[in-house]
């Protein structure tokens, strides 16, 4: 008698991706780690699937996983000759770990091109201008968009460039990715607050909260609820504002996303985990 089980891979890998995104990062690398298989495809394809998760732990729960797995991702990827659209998606996960590592320096979030190596974000754009160009779908092009609106953003500080690409990671993401839509939503609806139409950004976030939580996206959703409770203390509603931020504190603690829980702390404490960190000041926790 045998425990083994035999299951479609493309299932498998589905599984655990739906797993990272409700936050069970370890249980999703688990599943992957659990899967024998027996042909170099098959492992490139588990290899990538297990660098995603990853990614996606470090991004919300500040862990430090995903590089070498990249890296493995990449040898496994390359020796199999995988088609190209998972090489696109390999290469998309090297830029979002890129950018991640240039986002958040000694555990805070900087903004802005100060301090920063002026070689390695023109690297980032370069990488984003290939994917954007070598996309092998309109969705997968939209994602890229989103990130060359992250980078005029949040590292070059080109506030006036970004809602350009935004608008064209939605218009993509609408096409057939609620995760991609509920992205750009999210960060349009920065943009409107900045420009003080608090009812457009309320109508966005509320919309890219709903698309989060249709995808299974937990963390996504907790982090959408955040900038409801700010906007919510914005309007002149410091009770609501507070109790969405303890609740939303509470449920990423027991989770593990640590940089979410930090967020909401931030609201209750009475400050805004929205505003642009002066980038002489050196980062915070």
């Amino acid at each position: 008698m045998t425990n083994d089980a035999v299951l479609p891979l493309a299932e498998v890998i589905a599984a655990a991706r739906e797993l990272a995104r409700a936050g069970r990062w370890r249980r999703a690398a688990s599943l992957l780690s659990a899967v024998t298989a027996g042909d170099p495809r098959s492992r490139a394809l588990l290899a990538l699937a297990a660098a995603e998760v990853a990614v996606e732990s470090d991004w919300y729960a500040a862990t430090n996983t995903a590089a070498g797995l990249i890296d493995t991702a990449e040898k496994l990827c390359v020796d199999a000759g995988l088609a190209a659209d998972s090489r696109w998606d390999l290469a998309f996960l090297r830029l979002r770990q890129a950018y991640l590592e240039q986002l958040f320096v000694d555990g805070g979030f900087r903004s802005g091109p100060h301090g920063r190596d002026p070689e390695l974000l023109a690297r980032l754009r370069r990488g984003i201008d290939d994917l954007r160009e070598q996309a092998p779908d309109e969705v997968r092009r939209g994602w890229a968009e989103l990130y060359a609106g992250l980078v005029a953003d949040n590292l070059y500080g080109e506030r006036d460039a970004a809602p350009a690409h935004y608008e064209a990671a939605l218009r993509a993401g609408e096409l057939a990715d609620d995760l991609l839509a509920r992205e750009a939503l999210r960060h349009l609806g920065d943009h409107d607050r900045d420009r003080g139409d608090h009812q457009l950004a309320l109508d966005r976030w509320r919309r890219a909260a709903t698309l989060g939580a249709r995808a299974g996206a937990v963390p996504g959703t907790l982090s959408q609820q955040v900038l409801l409770a700010v906007l919510a203390r914005d309007s002149g509603d410091p009770a609501g504002a507070a109790a969405l931020a303890r609740e939303t504190a509470r449920w990423a603690g027991a989770l593990g996303a640590v940089r979410i829980e930090a967020q909401a702390a931030a609201v209750l404490a009475g400050t805004d985990p929205t505003a642009t960190p002066d980038p002489r000041q050196p980062p915070s926790a």
